[in-house]
Formats: structure tokens, sequence, C-alpha cells
């Protein structure tokens, strides 16, 4: 499969309703004029070209792997790049509904596991050089990100804290206490399920771990599954945002009044307090490694270094 690229001026050439660009149908829209969302993403969109113009020497080619988070919806010219631990699921069940001929009208009755059934919803990787070329000139992409080291301990929460999680604890668990634990006990080695977030941190930042395979996508880095220097989103969508955010894309792309985001209930969510409590016992010298390496989502999504990392 001939390898293609994400033009510099894709944002400019969505074609909305109207035929207009989505830049156009925002800045002419009576509902959008002179909204004070309308200038937060511009500055989103703004710093992370910059960002990327600063920190990305060399652009290359985008293969179709590259594109296997973006969910496509074809009614309403949409790409969604889902990450999780970014309310993916919500946004999944959305897409669902938007994609759906009818088939769901409220995305809180589609169930959060039918959500993740790869055969539900189309990714960009499954269409051919030329159909993938013509989205990513002419949708609306979008993408929603979070602050990284919130995201991170919600994915260890989520993964390795809760007893149903043992395909996880099997797959990740028996390794990172092979290898990161003194003197295991076989229960342990066999099981999996009591990895603690300090070896965690060892397994991420152990050379070892990407040498044999790509980060698990619950922990690897937007940009590494989005690309967003290679391409060019429209909207920076962020989880402490996230409700006008959303409801910002579904009237952008003229979705149904009917659709709506689904409104978070979740009182067990991961927040700042409770990450600076899971850090507390990680030593300065492996915060520091711990922020190189997720520094690019850091400097390409505007969050400024934790207050409770000791690294200055």
């Amino acid at each position: 499969l001939t390898p293609f690229s994400a033009s510099e001026d894709m944002r400019s050439t969505w074609q909305g309703k109207a035929g207009r660009s989505p830049l156009q149908a925002l800045y002419e829209s009576d509902q959008f004029e002179q909204s004070s969302l309308q200038a937060v993403h511009q500055q989103r969109r703004e710093l992370l070209s910059n960002v990327c113009s600063r920190y990305t020497r060399k652009r290359r080619l985008l293969q179709p792997d590259d594109l296997r988070h973006l969910v496509v919806d074809d009614t309403h010219g949409l790409l969604y790049c889902y990450v999780p631990k970014v309310a993916c699921t919500n946004w999944k069940r959305v897409m669902m509904v938007l994609t759906g001929q009818g088939k769901y009208q409220d995305p809180l009755e589609i169930p959060a596991h039918e959500a993740h059934v790869p055969s539900n919803l189309r990714t960009l990787s499954e269409y051919s050089v030329p159909e993938i070329n013509y989205r990513l000139r002419s949708y609306l992409k979008f993408v929603f990100v979070r602050e990284p080291f919130e995201r991170l301990v919600s994915a260890y929460r989520n993964k390795f804290t809760l007893s149903y999680n043992t395909a996880f604890h099997k797959r990740y668990g028996t390794k990172i206490i092979r290898r990161h634990r003194q003197e295991p006990s076989d229960r342990a080695l066999e099981r999996g399920d009591d990895v603690r977030f300090e070896e965690f941190v060892y397994y991420l930042l152990d050379p070892r771990t990407q040498q044999e395979e790509p980060f698990n996508e619950h922990w690897e880095r937007v940009h590494s599954l989005c690309h967003p220097c290679i391409i060019h989103y429209d909207v920076v969508g962020k989880y402490e945002t996230l409700a006008e955010d959303a409801n910002y894309i579904l009237q952008l792309v003229g979705a149904d009044a009917s659709v709506k985001f689904p409104a978070s209930s979740k009182t067990t969510r991961t927040t700042d307090d409770m990450t600076a409590q899971f850090f507390q016992d990680i030593s300065p010298f492996y915060q520091r490694r711990l922020f190189n390496l997720y520094k690019m989502d850091y400097l390409l999504f505007n969050y400024s270094i934790p207050s409770y990392l000791r690294i200055r």
C-alpha cells in the first residue's frame, strides 16, 4: 500500500453541509459569532502548530497502521481520533449514533463493551489510499486530550487495580512483576494482579519495553496515537472542558439536535489530587524520566508541569 501524506492545507478544505470549510462555517455562523470557544480552539490549533514546527524536524509519511485510531463518520464528514482514558467510550457511543442510520438513538443505551467492538465503527485504515486522502482533506478532524499523568494514573487504576481486568493482569502484570519486583511470590508471577504504580513506572521506562513492542494504547502518548503534527486537527477537545467541546463539535457538523454527548456521572474519576498521591512514592529521578517520556504531549496540548512533581 502506497504511503500517503497529510497535506498542509487540510483544515481549509473540509466541506461542511453548506460546502464551506469548518473555519468558514464557524466564522459565518450566527451560533458561533464572537464565540469565546471559537477563540479558544483557534489558540489550541496555533499552539499545536507552533510546537510541531519547533520540535518536528522531518515530516514523515503516514502508514495505514497510523490510522487505526481514526474513526470515520461518512454521513457527517467526521474523523475522530480516539484516545483511551479520554472519554473515548462515550465518544464511540456518539459515533455509533451518528453513523447508525437510526439504529441507535441514545448513546447511553449502547453497552460500553459494544462501543469497543471493532466492527461497529469503521476506521480510516480500512479505506483505500485515494479514499483516505479524500477524507483527510475533506472531513472535519477532531481529537480529545487529557493531562498526561492524570490519564496515565487513570489507565493504571483501570487496568491493574480492578479485579475483572484479568487479561491485562496476565498480559502485562505478570511481565512487570517478573522484571521489576525483587523476589516476587509464585502467586504474583502467575496472576499479575497486584502491580504497584512504582513497578508500572519502571516498566514504562525500561528500554526493553518499547524494543519488544509498541506501548499499549491505554498508556501510549497521544502524539503517537493520533499524529497531530502530520494530521491537522480542526478541533482539539480537552477532557477538562469535555461537555462544551463535545457540544461544539456536534453543532459544527450539523448533528441532529437530539444527539447529546453523555453527561459524566463517574464519581471514581481520576483527579489531579489523586494523581499527586500516586507520584508521592516515585523518586525525583524517575519523575523526571517519566515526564520526559510524556513531554511532547505536555507541550503539544499546553499542559503545565504538575506542581506535585519534584523535578525543578
